[in-house]
C-alpha cells in the first residue's frame, strides 16, 4: 500500500470515530446547520422561540493541538429581541477567567462604535464540556451576577450569561439526549435528526467524506507548516542571542520575514 493510500485509510478510520464533541467536527457540522444550532440553543437555553440569523466560526487559538474553535451565533426571539451566542467545545479553556474573558470579547464584538451601551443585546457564552468541569453532577450550570444587600440578593440583570453544559450528563431528558448525540460517533444512533443528518453526510455520503478528507489533509499541512515555522523561530532566537549575524541575514537564513525576526528580537530583549 502506498503512503498516500495508507494515510487516506487512516483518515477514513479517524472519520468514523469523530463526534460533535470533537472541536473541528462540531464546527464543520454546525457552521451551515441553522436547524442544528437552533436545536442546541432551544434545549440549552430552555426556549422554544429562537431563530438563527447567522453563524460564523472563529479560531480562538491558532495552534492545531488543543485549539479551541468557537461558533458565533446571532439569533432573534419571537419578540424580535436579538441576542448573540458563543458556543465553545472545550474543557481546557473552560475556566472561570476564560469564561469572563470570552464574555467580554463577545460584548466588544457586539457593540459597534457610537452605539449606546444600554442598547447592547443580551449575550450568552456556552461551554459544552466533555467532562463535568463544575463537579456538581448538574446537566447545565448557569452563571449569573447578583446584587447583594442586607435583604438578600437579586439578579443584576446586565444581560450577560455564561453557561456550562455537562457532556457527561445522560438523564432521560432533552439535554441528556443531546449530550448523548454529542458523544456518539454513529449518526444512526443519534436522537436528533437535525444533528444526525449532517454527521451522516460527512461520515457516509461520498461527497461529504471527500470534503472531510480534504479538511483533514489541510489540517495536517497546516500543522506541518506551523511546526516548521516554530523550528525556524527557535533557530532565529538562537542566532539573535549569539549576536553574530544581522537581522536581515537571520531572516534570509531562516526564511522568516524580517518583521517576524524583529518581533523575536524585541521579545528576546524583554526576557533577557
Amino acid at each position: 500500500m502506498h503512503a498516500a493510500e495508507q494515510i487516506h485509510q487512516q483518515d477514513l478510520e479517524r472519520l468514523k470515530a469523530l463526534r460533535y464533541m470533537d472541536d473541528d467536527f462540531m464546527t464543520i457540522c454546525l457552521a451551515d446547520n441553522f436547524e442544528g444550532v437552533e436545536l442546541i440553543l432551544r434545549i440549552v437555553l430552555g426556549r422554544e422561540d429562537i431563530k438563527i440569523k447567522s453563524v460564523r466560526t472563529q479560531e480562538m487559538m491558532k495552534n492545531l493541538q488543543g485549539r479551541s474553535v468557537v461558533l458565533d451565533v446571532h439569533a432573534v426571539d419571537s419578540a424580535k429581541k436579538e441576542f448573540d451566542v458563543e458556543i465553545q467545545r472545550s474543557d481546557a479553556g473552560a475556566g472561570a477567567k476564560r469564561a469572563r474573558y470570552n464574555s467580554s470579547l463577545l460584548d466588544a464584538h457586539i457593540l459597534k462604535p457610537g452605539d449606546d451601551t444600554e442598547e447592547i443585546p443580551d449575550s450568552y457564552v456556552i461551554f459544552i464540556t466533555e467532562n463535568d468541569v463544575m463537579r456538581k453532577n448538574q446537566s447545565i450550570y448557569h452563571i449569573r451576577r447578583y446584587v447583594e444587600t442586607n435583604e438578600g440578593k437579586e439578579l443584576f440583570g446586565d444581560g450577560s450569561h455564561i453557561l456550562y453544559v455537562n457532556g457527561k450528563y445522560r438523564g432521560n431528558d432533552e439535554i441528556g439526549k443531546l449530550m448523548h448525540d454529542f458523544s456518539c460517533n454513529n449518526p444512526d444512533d443519534m436522537n436528533y435528526e437535525a444533528l444526525a443528518k449532517t454527521a451522516r453526510y460527512y461520515k457516509q455520503d461520498e461527497k461529504g467524506v471527500a470534503t472531510m478528507c480534504r479538511i483533514m489533509e489541510d489540517m495536517r499541512n497546516e500543522a506541518a507548516r506551523k511546526a516548521e515555522q516554530n523550528k525556524a523561530k527557535k533557530t532565529a532566537v538562537h542566532l539573535i542571542k549569539l549576536g553574530k549575524m544581522t537581522l536581515e541575514e537571520i531572516a534570509e537564513a531562516t526564511e522568516l520575514s524580517l518583521d517576524i525576526v524583529k518581533e523575536l528580537e524585541e521579545q528576546s530583549m524583554q526576557f533577557a
